[in-house]
């Protein structure tokens, strides 16, 4: 029904989180017919970003500097580290506003089944960054999944016998939830990692 690189175009579009084959034709129709412009600019931003874009040198983040805008500012507590999992969990930590240190991206968790040990999480890099800044506090925020608790489990066996004070994120009832639409897992987490008043 499409012409190849309209086929193409589409197909190209499905590479994207939760785009399906009708969500993916609806955007290449819409670029195609109405936006123009968009079209051009999107392709255009898209290939400056894969030249220009690498990773932070200190962090492991998406930069197109050799030291990304957390970590070359001097104004951070630099004894303080959040270990994460994605460039897009310390996104979503920074909006927060409620953490001043660094971070240390693991591009990924520990999975022996797919072959991601602790050289693909960079953890002699993580090793070595706490011992050469005089990290004294570590808090991981890993998933919430088996391979997140694995790797955070890891990580603090790793990082204990430095002196490196580690914690974990909190986890459990979201704010405003209800908890009988709470799941199991969820509220015994909840439980465990309950605070005084």
């Amino acid at each position: 029904m499409f012409s190849p690189l309209i086929k193409e175009l589409i197909e190209s579009l499905r590479c994207l989180p939760g785009v399906g084959p009708k969500s993916a034709q609806k955007m290449a129709l819409y670029l195609l017919e109405r936006d123009s412009q968009g079209a051009d600019r999107l392709a255009q931003s898209l290939r400056l970003a894969l030249d220009k874009v690498g990773r932070c040198s200190q962090c492991r983040t998406l930069t197109e500097d050799n030291l990304c805008p957390v970590c070359a500012d001097e104004q951070r507590n630099r004894s303080r580290l959040c270990i994460v999992e994605t460039p897009a969990d310390v996104v979503a930590i920074e909006s927060t506003k409620q953490f001043d240190g660094l971070y240390f991206v693991l591009l990924g968790h520990l999975s022996p089944i797919d072959g991601i040990g602790p050289e693909e999480l960079g953890l002699d890099r993580l090793e070595e960054i706490t011992k050469q800044q005089g990290v004294e506090e570590v808090i991981i925020a890993t998933n919430s999944t088996v391979e997140g608790e694995a790797t955070s489990h890891y990580i603090a066996q790793l990082l204990k016998p430095q002196g490196v004070e580690v914690s974990r994120i909190a986890q459990g009832v979201p704010m405003g939830g209800e908890l009988e639409y709470v799941d199991g897992n969820t509220l015994a987490l909840a439980l465990e990692g309950r605070k005084k008043l």
